[in-house]
């Protein structure tokens, strides 16, 4: 219960950096053992004037290879969480305010530290989406 809580306010984050234009990319990492699947990496587009996401998957299982898939932006959070805490460990929220993350310790619990933000601008789709 305690993490469905955390997941909602880190889910929550995203979407106020994304409504506000300061999102600049939101990446999944930190893996329980060594799975084939790596990273997982969300970026903004444009699709038919719409802004929706990519979610990319980093896989490695004898050679290196992406796949990328296209989704609605209110499909988010349901599309992302089930990688949380299998394999993931960490999501990393980078927004031109700050750089938010959701740690999942070995007990399974979750909590979201704020640190300065590595990126300067937000998005470059988003803004050009928020400005059309």
């Amino acid at each position: 219960m305690a993490n469905e809580i955390t997941f909602s306010q880190f889910f929550s984050l995203v979407s106020e950096s994304i409504t506000q234009g300061t999102f600049a990319k939101l990446t999944l990492a930190k893996t329980i053992g060594k799975p084939e699947l790596q990273n997982i990496y969300v970026k903004l587009i444009v699709e038919e004037n719409k802004l929706k996401f990519t979610l990319t998957k980093k896989i490695y299982d004898g050679e290196k290879k992406e796949i990328t898939s296209v989704h609605d932006l209110e499909n988010l959070e349901s599309e992302v969480k089930p990688y949380l805490t299998n394999p993931f460990l960490t999501a990393l929220l980078f927004t031109t305010e700050d750089d938010i993350t959701m740690k999942i310790n070995k007990k399974k619990v979750a909590s979201i530290i704020e640190q300065p933000p590595t990126f300067k601008n937000a998005d470059p789709v988003l803004i050009d989406y928020l400005n059309a």
